[in-house]
């Protein structure tokens, strides 16, 4: 006998429990199916265990996609308000860190635990440790699985997307897509670190930095950010490299204002009068391994004011605007997301259903919708879970 449900989604992520429990509460009968062992394994480790889970400020413009309006529908309807007040409903205690970035105070497993609850008490069935063998559709959907065959009238693809393999992400959803022929906007890693050469094309020289950090305005496809960069033993990460990592593909260039607060015309004029050497002066406002290995780099090795001008315009250009080649990136293993996915105009904005296939939904990231560093994808996976979880 297949076991018949109204609804079934498929992934237990924060998306597909919240959409679960939402299409629960209205009366649904809902089973979640999960390959991995255990449901919100991307909940538990984000936020260093403390899961970032929202954004106060979470809006249209934090979100990259093809159609960059596409997200507006549902994160109006399912605001960061909305899941604060279920954090609070559940007693769990938050903070907020900066830039209206919100953490638990003690443990990701809050959240994990929220949704289960709230699951369990619409009714929904969880089924861990459940691969999807084959779906077909034909009044409904049919699926094939290690637990046994099951129906259902909508069916929700909440898998997520390539990010964190190791967690065990996979292109299942995209596989899904390409079956019923719903067009993919290119996938690529995202909120990830970047393996940088110098627009000289030399090999990267601050090998020996791994570990320094620095505040920096990063650049890239019209957007910056004011975050800490990273220096690591390949490349560049922290939250600004993360942040523009989302507006910079392979082969493209970003730049870094290492010293956002000061104006280039005035250093230029202070460089003039400094009678020691460069890593001297750039020690007034960076650490001394980096001054030195930075001055070593970008300037000749003399007193900055026996500088010839061009020598010291240059050193200040790389200062302020500092031109990189984001060369390649650290993958899918160490991002954080995954840019592209599921093409929106494929889907209603207001229900996440598939235009081309009744029933057939798609939430979450695998959806090509990807936020901001900071709590904005997590707000996405509750905006685009409600809104399937509304209708379905």
């Amino acid at each position: 006998m297949n076991q018949r449900y109204d609804v079934i989604i498929i992934g237990a992520g924060g998306a597909g429990l919240l959409c679960a429990m939402t299409a629960g509460q209205r009366g649904r009968s809902v089973a979640v199916l999960e390959h991995n062992e255990r449901v919100g394994k991307k909940i538990l480790i984000s936020g260093g265990g403390r899961c970032n889970f929202t954004n106060l400020d979470a809006g249209p413009e934090n979100y990259i996609s093809n159609n960059p309006h596409f997200c507006r529908s549902a994160l109006s309807r399912y605001p960061s308000s909305e899941f604060i007040e279920l954090v609070r409903k559940h007693g769990i205690e938050f903070y907020e860190k900066t830039l209206g970035q919100l953490f638990c105070k003690l443990s990701s497993k809050k959240i994990v635990g929220l949704l289960n609850n709230e699951c369990r008490d619409a009714g929904v069935e969880i089924l861990s440790g459940c691969e999807v063998d084959s779906l077909k559709a034909g009044n409904g959907f049919r699926l094939q699985t290690s637990q046994g065959d099951f129906e259902c009238e909508s069916l929700v693809i909440a898998t997520g997307a390539l990010s964190f393999p190791q967690l065990g992400a996979t292109d299942f959803g995209y596989r899904i897509a390409e079956q019923f022929q719903v067009p993919i906007i290119e996938p690529r890693p995202g909120l990830v670190p970047i393996i940088p050469r110098l627009d000289d094309d030399a090999p990267w020289p601050f090998i020996k930095l791994t570990g320094i950090s620095i505040d920096c305005i990063a650049s890239a496809g019209g957007q910056s950010f004011r975050e800490n960069l990273l220096f690591t033993h390949r490349g560049l990460s922290g939250p600004a490299i993360l942040q523009v990592s989302n507006y910079c593909s392979d082969g493209e260039f970003f730049t870094l204002n290492l010293l956002p607060d000061e104006k280039p015309e005035q250093l230029l004029e202070d460089s003039r009068h400094f009678r020691e050497t460069p890593d001297r002066w750039l020690e007034q406002w960076f650490p001394k391994r980096f001054a030195y290995a930075f001055a070593k780099q970008f300037s000749p090795y003399k007193p900055m004011a026996q500088m010839k001008q061009t020598d010291r315009e240059r050193l200040v250009q790389h200062l302020c605007a500092w031109k990189l080649l984001a060369s390649k990136t650290e993958g899918y293993a160490k991002a954080e997301v995954t840019v592209g996915g599921v093409d929106t105009d494929a889907l209603s904005s207001k229900t996440m259903e598939c235009r081309a296939v009744p029933g057939l939904y798609f939430i979450g990231e695998v959806v090509d919708v990807t936020g901001w560093l900071g709590g904005y994808n997590f707000q996405w996976a509750w905006a685009s879970g409600y809104a399937a979880g509304q209708t379905v």
